[in-house]
């Protein structure tokens, strides 16, 4: 933060901007992230440093997949920058789909062959308890941070709503009436764990 004397000789206080890159190339995380982010951190996305390629994620947890996409941006493109990895994990599914969610039906990632996968997988259960976890990986100044949300609440037993994306539809927070899918943006932010990890993000930043 920067301080300086206005015409009146009173000091007033400036952020420094801070560039970063978010490297995702979902636009719907893309949208969310940016509405939590305050005004003096400029954001980047992948397609604006030009990198084009997946970037690898391969590892066997949420936390390593989040690290092993912020240290790739850093390293073969020399930006500071954050990588996040989200996982919904269903209690009575010991934790499925987990690291695995975003490729649960296979492949093709496509959000309604996993939403309906796990739909079937539940069938004749009563226990439907599940829990979003996020986790924000930074990379800044040659240090490695780490952030992580929790929403928790169940799975529905058909989709509900049009907003949001990838299981959204079918996950009910606890001690809320309506699926992610048919909240508005800010209430989801507010309430749930890509918000609160981001969130976590922002105060590390503040405290630089």
């Amino acid at each position: 933060m920067l301080a300086s004397k206005n015409l009146k000789g009173i000091f007033v206080f400036k952020f420094q901007i801070m560039q970063l890159v978010f490297a995702t190339n979902n636009s719907n995380k893309l949208k969310e992230v940016q509405s939590l982010i305050p005004d003096h951190i400029k954001l980047l996305s992948l397609k604006d440093i030009d990198c084009l390629e997946d970037v690898p994620e391969t590892q066997l947890t949420i936390e390593g997949n989040a690290i092993q996409k912020a240290e790739y941006i850093k390293k073969n493109y020399g930006y500071d920058c954050f990588a996040d990895d989200t996982g919904l994990e269903v209690e009575t599914l010991n934790g499925e789909p987990g690291v695995f969610s975003a490729r649960y039906a296979g492949k093709q990632r496509d959000a309604n062959d996993n939403m309906d996968l796990l739909l079937e997988n539940l069938k004749g259960r009563d226990d439907r308890s599940a829990q979003f976890k996020t986790v924000v990986a930074l990379h800044l100044n040659g240090k490695l941070e780490a952030f992580t949300g929790i929403c928790k609440g169940k799975i529905t037993t058909k989709k509900y709503g049009e907003k949001g994306f990838g299981y959204d539809p079918i996950f009910k927070p606890s001690g809320q009436s309506k699926t992610f899918a048919e909240m508005d943006l800010a209430l989801k932010n507010e309430i749930g764990h890509r918000g609160k990890a981001v969130m976590q993000l922002v105060e590390f930043l503040n405290s630089l």
